[in-house]
C-alpha cells in the first residue's frame, strides 16, 4: 500500500527525485573517498615525513569534503521539496475523495478517523518519504561502497564486517516485527481520542447541562491512557535500540583495534590502512543504523498508507453519470416516482413507494411524525443519497443522470441543522453564488428577516473592527444565536437563487411572529420557484399549495390544509396535538 501510494503521487516529481539520487551518490562517494585520502596522508606523508605530500593530499581532501557538503545540502533540499509536495498532494487527494463521499460513506468511516487519516496519517507517510530520500538512497551505497573500500584496505579484517552487520540486522528485524502491531494500535488510539475530544467540544453545553463533566473526563482519561500506554511501549523499543547499536559500534571498534594492532605488529597492514578500515567499518555500521531508524518509521507509515488507501479506494456510492443529461425546461418541477429508500443495514425502508409531484411555482409542505422519513425524502432531491428504487426527477430528468454542478445550481437546501463557516457574513451568504452583489445580499437578508441584526453586528476590536456584512462568523456559527444562524442559512439559499428551494424544518428556531413575516416575504421572493418545506408546526404550512402527510415512510395524505382536515385522520391527529382544528379553520 505504501509503495502504491508513493508511486502514484511521486510521478510529477521524477526530475527532483533523480536529482536527489545523483546528489546522494556524489555525496556518498565523496564520503567514502575521504578515509582513503586520510590513510594516504598517514602512510605516505606522516610516516615518512613528506610535508609537501601532506599539503597536496590535504588540499584534495578539503576539496572532496567541500563537494560532499554541497551535494548533501542540495540533496536534502530537493528531498524536502519532494516530500512536502507529495504530502500536500496526498492530503488534497484525501480531501477530494471525502468531498465526493455521500453521507453513507462519511457515516461509515466517521469524522474523527477521516480527520486523522487526512492529517496525522499523511504526515507519517510524508516523513518516511523525506527519510527515504535522505537516507535510504545513501544507505545501500554507503554499505556496499564501504565494504569494497574496507576490503581494499585490509582483506584480512573483512570478517569483522560479516559478523557485526548481520548481528545488527537481526536485532533490527526483531524490533521492527514488534513495532508493527503497536503502530496499528497507536493509529486506532489516535482515532479514538480524536473522537472523544470532538464529541466533548461540540457537545460541551449538553455535558454541562447534565453535569457530566466527571464522566467525560473519565472517558478522555481512558482514551488518553490507552494512547499513552501504546506510545510508552513503542518508546521502550526505541530506547532499547540506542544502547544496542552503541554497544555494537564500540565492540566493532575494539575488535578492529585489537586484531588490527596484531596485524600492524606483524607488518601485515600499515597504520593508515588500519585507521581507514576502522572508519569504513564505522561508516557501514552508521549506514545500517540510519537504515534502522528508517525501518523503525516504516511500519507506522505502512499502517498509515493502508488507512489512506482505504479512503482513496472506497468508491463513492453517488457516482457522476457517464453521459449527463441537461433538462429541456428549467421551471423547477420535482417528481417522485415510486421511490423507496433504505439505509444500509436497516431492516425496513425509511421511504416506501413514495410518489408525488411538486409543481413549479408552488409550495409543497411535508409533515409527519418523528421518524416518518421527511428529512430523508428531502435529502434525495439534491442527491445526498440515492433512492434504493424508483426515481427522483428535477425538471423531468432523474437526478442520477444530472451532473452535480447542474443539480446544485437547480436545488438549494437549508438543512435541518443550520451550519455556517468561519469567515464573514458576506462570505457565508455568497457560498452558493460568489458573484452575488451586495444589494442581492441585503435583499436576501431582508426576506430572511435578518437585516436588523446583521446591520447592527460588530466584531473585532481596535483597528480590526468589522460591521454588517463584513462582521465575523466563527466556525459553525457559534457566535450567533440559533435563530440568527437559521435565518442566515435561509438567506444563503436565497442568494443562490435556485429553481427549487428545500427547507428542512428551517423555521423551528424562529418565534411565531418572525416565522409569519419570513413566510410572507418568502412567498414574494420565491414566487417563480418550487418550494418544498418540511415542517413540524402545522401553523407554518396552512397556506401551502399542497401538503404531503408521511407516516412510517408512506404517503397517507395529500392535498391542501382544508382538504386534509376532512380526508386524513393522521393529519387531523397532528393538528389536534398542536391546536384545535376549529381555530385553524
Amino acid at each position: 500500500m505504501l509503495w502504491k501510494l508513493v508511486r502514484e503521487h511521486a510521478r510529477p516529481y521524477t526530475g527532483h527525485i533523480i536529482a536527489v539520487l545523483v546528489l546522494q551518490l556524489v555525496s556518498t562517494l565523496a564520503t567514502l573517498y575521504l578515509p582513503s585520502l586520510n590513510a594516504d596522508i598517514i602512510d605516505q606523508g606522516v610516516a615518512v615525513g613528506d610535508t609537501d605530500y601532506i599539503w597536496r593530499t590535504g588540499a584534495v581532501m578539503l576539496g572532496v569534503a567541500l563537494v560532499q557538503v554541497i551535494a548533501a545540502i542540495s540533496a536534502v533540499w530537493f528531498g524536502a521539496r519532494v516530500s512536502m509536495a507529495m504530502g500536500r498532494d496526498i492530503r488534497r487527494s484525501v480531501y477530494t475523495r471525502v468531498d465526493r463521499f455521500s453521507a453513507e460513506e462519511v457515516g461509515r468511516f466517521g469524522a474523527p478517523t477521516l480527520i486523522t487519516r487526512g492529517t496525522n496519517d499523511v504526515q507519517q507517510v510524508q516523513m518516511v518519504v523525506l527519510m527515504a530520500l535522505n537516507f535510504m538512497v545513501m544507505v545501500p551505497i554507503m554499505s556496499v561502497g564501504g565494504i569494497i573500500m574496507a576490503v581494499q584496505e585490509d582483506a584480512g579484517l573483512s570478517w569483522l564486517v560479516w559478523v557485526s552487520v548481520p548481528i545488527l540486522l537481526v536485532i533490527v528485524g526483531i524490533i521492527v516485527g514488534l513495532l508493527m502491531p503497536l503502530f496499528q494500535r497507536m493509529q486506532d488510539n489516535i482515532d479514538a481520542i480524536n473522537g472523544v475530544m470532538r464529541e466533548q467540544i461540540m457537545g460541551i453545553r449538553v455535558v454541562r447541562a447534565f453535569v457530566r463533566e466527571r464522566h467525560e473526563a473519565e472517558r478522555f482519561t481512558d482514551a488518553n491512557a490507552a494512547l499513552t500506554d501504546t506510545s510508552v511501549r513503542i518508546g521502550r523499543l526505541f530506547v532499547l535500540m540506542g544502547p544496542i547499536i552503541t554497544m555494537i559500534l564500540h565492540l566493532a571498534t575494539a575488535a578492529v583495534l585489537w586484531f588490527g594492532g596484531h596485524r600492524v605488529d606483524q607488518e601485515l597492514v600499515q597504520v593508515g590502512s588500519l585507521t581507514a578500515f576502522m572508519q569504513y567499518l564505522l561508516q557501514i555500521l552508521m549506514a545500517v543504523m540510519m537504515g534502522t531508524f528508517m525501518f523503525m518509521m516504516l511500519p507506522r507509515a505502512v499502517i498509515c498508507a493502508r488507512r489512506i488507501m482505504e479512503v482513496l479506494t472506497t468508491p463513492a456510492s453517488l457516482m457522476e453519470p457517464a453521459h449527463p443529461r441537461t433538462p429541456e425546461h428549467h421551471d423547477g418541477t420535482v417528481e417522485f416516482r415510486e421511490v423507496t429508500f433504505s439505509y444500509p443495514g436497516a431492516e425496513a425502508p425509511v421511504l416506501d413507494g413514495v410518489s408525488f409531484t411538486a409543481p413549479a411555482g408552488k409550495t409543497t409542505a411535508i409533515i409527519g411524525s418523528t421518524g416518518s422519513g421527511k428529512t430523508t425524502l428531502v435529502n434525495l432531491i439534491p442527491r445526498l443519497y440515492d433512492a434504493t428504487s424508483g426515481e427522483v426527477l428535477v425538471d423531468g430528468v432523474p437526478v442520477t443522470q444530472m451532473d452535480r454542478a447542474t443539480l446544485t445550481r437547480a436545488v438549494g437546501l437549508v438543512p435541518q441543522k443550520p451550519y455556517l463557516f468561519s469567515g464573514t457574513v458576506a462570505e457565508n451568504l455568497r457560498f452558493g453564488r460568489p458573484e452575488a452583489s451586495e444589494d442581492e445580499l441585503w435583499a436576501a437578508l431582508d426576506t430572511a428577516q435578518a437585516t436588523d441584526f446583521v446591520s447592527e453586528r460588530t466584531t473585532g476590536s481596535g483597528e480590526d473592527v468589522r460591521t454588517g456584512l463584513e462582521s465575523g462568523i466563527s466556525q459553525g456559527g457559534t457566535n450567533v444565536s440559533g435563530g440568527q444562524r437559521q435565518r442566515l442559512c435561509i438567506a444563503r439559499a436565497l442568494v443562490a437563487r435556485p429553481r427549487v428551494y428545500l427547507f428542512d424544518d428551517s423555521f423551528s428556531a424562529l418565534d411565531v411572529t418572525t416565522d409569519a413575516k419570513l413566510r410572507a416575504a418568502l412567498g414574494e421572493y420565491t414566487q417563480d420557484a418550487t418550494v418544498i418545506m418540511v415542517a413540524q408546526r402545522v401553523s407554518s404550512i396552512t397556506e401551502a399549495d399542497q401538503i404531503i402527510v408521511l407516516d412510517e415512510g408512506k404517503i397517507v395524505g395529500q392535498g391542501t390544509h382544508h382538504e386534509l382536515l376532512d380526508s386524513s385522520e393522521t393529519y387531523r391527529e397532528i393538528v389536534d396535538s398542536q391546536i384545535t382544528a376549529e381555530e385553524l379553520a
